[in-house]
C-alpha cells in the first residue's frame, strides 16, 4: 500500500510533467498513479491534491511569488516549483498540520530537487505560513 509520501511525490511528478508543457497530464493521472501502485484511499488523497493544486494554481503561483526575489517563478526550477505549488496548496487549503505539511516538502526536495533545494523550499514556505 502506498503512502501519502509516495502520493504526493508521484503528484509532483504530474506537476512537473505540466510545467514541461504537457497541458493534457490530467488525462494520464490514473494511469501514473496505477503505475506507481497508487490506488483506493491513497488514490483518492492524491487526486484531491492535485485536482485542487491544478484549480488553484494562479492562486498558489501568486502566493509562491510574493515570497520571490525578482527572479520570480521562471527563476525556479521546474521541480522545486512543482514541491511549492502542492505544498503551498496544502497550506492554503487544507486542514492538515503546516510543520507537517512543510517537512514532508523539504524532505521531498531533499530527494528531488538540486542541492539547495531543501533552505530554498523551506525559506519560502515558511514565509507563506506565516
Amino acid at each position: 500500500m502506498a503512502t501519502r509520501t509516495q502520493a504526493r511525490e508521484s503528484i509532483i511528478g504530474l506537476l512537473y510533467a505540466y510545467d514541461l508543457g504537457n497541458d493534457e497530464i490530467a488525462k494520464y493521472s490514473d494511469i501514473l498513479l496505477e503505475d506507481k501502485k497508487i490506488r483506493n484511499k491513497q488514490k483518492d488523497f492524491a487526486m484531491n491534491i492535485f485536482n485542487g493544486t491544478m484549480e488553484n494554481l494562479e492562486k498558489i503561483d501568486q502566493e509562491i511569488a510574493s515570497h520571490l526575489d525578482e527572479r520570480g517563478l521562471e527563476g525556479i526550477g521546474s521541480i522545486e516549483k512543482s514541491i511549492l505549488r502542492l505544498a503551498v496548496y496544502e497550506i492554503l487549503f487544507s486542514t492538515l498540520d503546516k510543520p507537517i505539511i512543510i517537512n514532508e516538502a523539504i524532505e521531498l526536495s531533499k530527494r528531488l530537487g538540486a542541492d539547495n533545494a531543501p533552505k530554498f523550499i523551506n525559506g519560502v514556505l515558511d514565509k507563506v505560513n506565516r
